[in-house]
Parts: structure tokens; C-alpha cells; sequence
């Protein structure tokens, strides 16, 4: 029987941790580099092993992963003397799960291809509740011969994975998701502070949508979370915000109209600037109801 390949780990946060610990669980081989000490210790515990540089897990690891918050990171932690490809080696597989823009991911994959490097951009759909979970859905593109080999590893801690083309294609499909999502919660925050204003019951209300024709995965994880009014973070403003902007780029340059999304940005930005921006991005609700007079803090 064949050993597992070795994996490497590249980003400890509220995503990473539960990915690389199903990894973990599966019986891969896994080293593990983040900034700050404490996140490392976090998969050092579940029996990974310690690196102490991104070039020390790049060439540790025959499979590298990275969980990156934004496109300087993960341009800082690929390129570069210190980086995951100058360190990689030829015929290894960098596959990169972190939400950023196509530009610098085509970058890096020149440079990956320029040393031998295969590039398998894998972005996320899903979120730091689901991702402890394993329900979270693997959005692929690359070169489908390193993907086969990435796939096992992968489907360790996702439920699902989609693979789209050879090129930029999951970039750009986590962007039409995520589009879709936060338009969706601004409206979910608008009716249900209707619903409110008008003396709708809170729980019932938010059943009555959980069963409508509406109903999705995604808004019963929601209405899950707002019953309580539980405001953990799995997801903040800040990030999405993150998110909106590498929309609005990608409309930009295809010459695409997104006035609803444009709109959307605005909102978001309200809602960080009211204080909201550590929560999770379904605060929204909260700063809908305080602008239209309704107490934050009810509990039904």
C-alpha cells in the first residue's frame, strides 16, 4: 500500500485549524507553519509537527496547502526568496484554499509554473462553523493531474468538491458565490427588522422562513444562529468587505454592471463603522434594527 504523501500547512486561523485537523485525523503527515506560535501549537496538538518558516513547511511537504486571509498574504507567503515556491522544489503541488483575487492568483501561477510547481486553486465555500464540520464544498481549478492528487486529501475535510478548468475558473466561482451571499443576508437583515417593526413573533417568523420555498442550507445555518441572536463570528464585515471589493475588481474588468453589490459595499461599510466589524457579518440585522428604532439586545 502506498504511504500518504506529506502534507504542509500554511495559515492557522478560524478556517485552517479545522481543515488541516481533519487532515490530521485521516492520518496524514502534516507540518504546519503560521505566524504566531499559539495558532501553530493549535495543530501541534492534534499531532502535527512544527515548522518554524514557510520554507521550512514548503520543503518539508510534497502537498502544501495555505489558508490565507487576503492577496498580500498569500503573495508575501508564495513568492519570494523565503517563499512556498522557491522552496517547494520541482514536481511538488501548492494548493491555496485562501479567498483572493484572480490577478495575483494568474501571478503565482506563472511563477509556479516557471519553477515546476503545479498551482491548484481550491477557495472555500463555506465558513469557519462549517468548516469545523467538514461541510464545507471545495471550489477547484489547476492542472486536473495534480488535483487528482490533492482530491483525497481534500475530501478529508469537505463534503464536496466541484472542479471547473485548468485556469482562474474557481476564483471567479467563489466570487459569483459570495455575491449571491451577501446580497442575500442585507435582505434576510432588511425583512426580518420588518418583520419586527410590524410585531411579527421573532421565533416564528424565522421558522416560517426556514420552511418557505426560500429556504436554503446556507439561510437555515443563519436562522439557526439568529434565533439565539448569537453574533459569533464565523464570518465579519471586515472579511466580506474584503470580499466585495475583489467583486467589484472582477466587474471592473468584464466590464459587468453590479449596482446591487455596489450598494451592498456601502451597507457593509455602515456596519463596521457602527462597530459591528468583529462580529459575524449577520450584525447586519442588528444595524437594520437600530435604524429603524428597534432594540438591539431582544431575546424572545
Amino acid at each position: 500500500m502506498a504511504s500518504l504523501p506529506r502534507v504542509g500547512w500554511i495559515g492557522a486561523g478560524r478556517m485552517g485549524v479545522p481543515m488541516a485537523g481533519f487532515i490530521l485525523k485521516a492520518g496524514y503527515p502534516l507540518s504546519v507553519y503560521s505566524r504566531t506560535a499559539a495558532s501553530r501549537q493549535k495543530l501541534v496538538a492534534l499531532g502535527g509537527r512544527e515548522a518554524l518558516s514557510v520554507a521550512e513547511c514548503a520543503r518539508s511537504a510534497e502537498v502544501i496547502f495555505a489558508a490565507l486571509p487576503d492577496d498580500s498574504a498569500l503573495r508575501e507567503v508564495a513568492l519570494g526568496p523565503q517563499g512556498v515556491l522557491a522552496n517547494a522544489g520541482p514536481g511538488k503541488i501548492f494548493a491555496d484554499t485562501s479567498t483572493v483575487s484572480p490577478e495575483v492568483s494568474a501571478e503565482i501561477d506563472r511563477e509556479a509554473a516557471a519553477r515546476g510547481v503545479a498551482y491548484v486553486r481550491m477557495p472555500i465555500s463555506g465558513n469557519a462553523l462549517s468548516a469545523r464540520s467538514g461541510d464545507i464544498t471545495v471550489l477547484v481549478s489547476g492542472p486536473e493531474a495534480a488535483w487528482r492528487t490533492v482530491k483525497p486529501i481534500a475530501e478529508t475535510f469537505s463534503k464536496a468538491q466541484v472542479y471547473l478548468g485548468g485556469g482562474e475558473q474557481a476564483r471567479y466561482m467563489k466570487l459569483v458565490v459570495n455575491a449571491v451571499v451577501v446580497s442575500t443576508a442585507q435582505a434576510l437583515a432588511e425583512a426580518v427588522t420588518l418583520g419586527r417593526k410590524a410585531g411579527l413573533d421573532w421565533n416564528l417568523m424565522l421558522d416560517t422562513i426556514a420552511h418557505s420555498t426560500i429556504a436554503s442550507p446556507w439561510l437555515k445555518a443563519k436562522i439557526a444562529l439568529l434565533k439565539p441572536r448569537d453574533f459569533t463570528p464565523t464570518m465579519t464585515p471586515r472579511l466580506i468587505l474584503k470580499d466585495i471589493d475583489l467583486m467589484l475588481a472582477a466587474a471592473r474588468a468584464n466590464h459587468v454592471d453590479m449596482p446591487l453589490t455596489t450598494r451592498t459595499r456601502e451597507l457593509w461599510q455602515g456596519l463596521i463603522s457602527e462597530g459591528y466589524g468583529e462580529e459575524d457579518y449577520m450584525a447586519a440585522v442588528k444595524l437594520a434594527e437600530k435604524q429603524s428604532g428597534l432594540a438591539t439586545d431582544h431575546t424572545d
